[in-house]
């Protein structure tokens, strides 16, 4: 019943990476803006998911926000059985962040580079505070959004 009530509220959706050592990715829709200043965002990781442990040991993170046209990128690294390590990065186009080599999405609509700057206790997920490093709009495009448990695509009104 939570999780259905919780489906009515429309997300955007991201792909949240760690480079090095423990290199990872994961598509997430718990992202959103905390600071203007300093620059936060916050993230939600389950606990038991592989990338809460890649992110503890990193200690910084990507994000990048998803077009329209990324469906696919979405629901790759929403699938576990996707190989771990470098090696499920070989399946999409990425670029190093400048400052901790995290893979970001090429084609994505923004991208983040963070440094973890405070965790706290959600439940039976940990949210990790990112201070932003560095940032760019890259795309102008329509966002890939979550919502009812599917992915929907926002049609912008050009009307206007």
């Amino acid at each position: 019943m939570l999780r259905r009530a919780l489906g009515a509220f429309a997300t955007g959706v991201t792909v949240v990476t760690v480079g090095g050592v423990t290199a990872h990715g994961m598509t997430a829709n718990s992202f959103t803006a905390v600071s203007l200043d300093p620059p936060l965002v916050s993230i939600c990781v389950g606990r038991q998911a592989v990338m809460h442990a890649s992110l503890e040991e990193a200690g910084a993170f990507a994000v990048s926000v998803l077009s329209s046209e990324q469906e696919g990128p979405a629901r790759y690294f929403a699938d576990q059985r996707r190989p771990l390590g470098w090696e499920q990065f070989e399946a999409v186009d990425w670029t190093p962040a400048p400052n901790t080599g995290a893979p970001l999405v090429v084609g994505a609509l923004a991208h983040f580079e963070c440094e973890v700057w405070r965790t706290y206790d959600g439940g039976d997920h940990t949210i990790f505070i990112g201070r932003i490093l560095s940032m760019d709009r890259a795309v102008d495009d329509e966002a890939l959004l979550f919502l009812y448990g599917k992915f929907q695509h926002l049609r912008q009104d050009v009307s206007r």
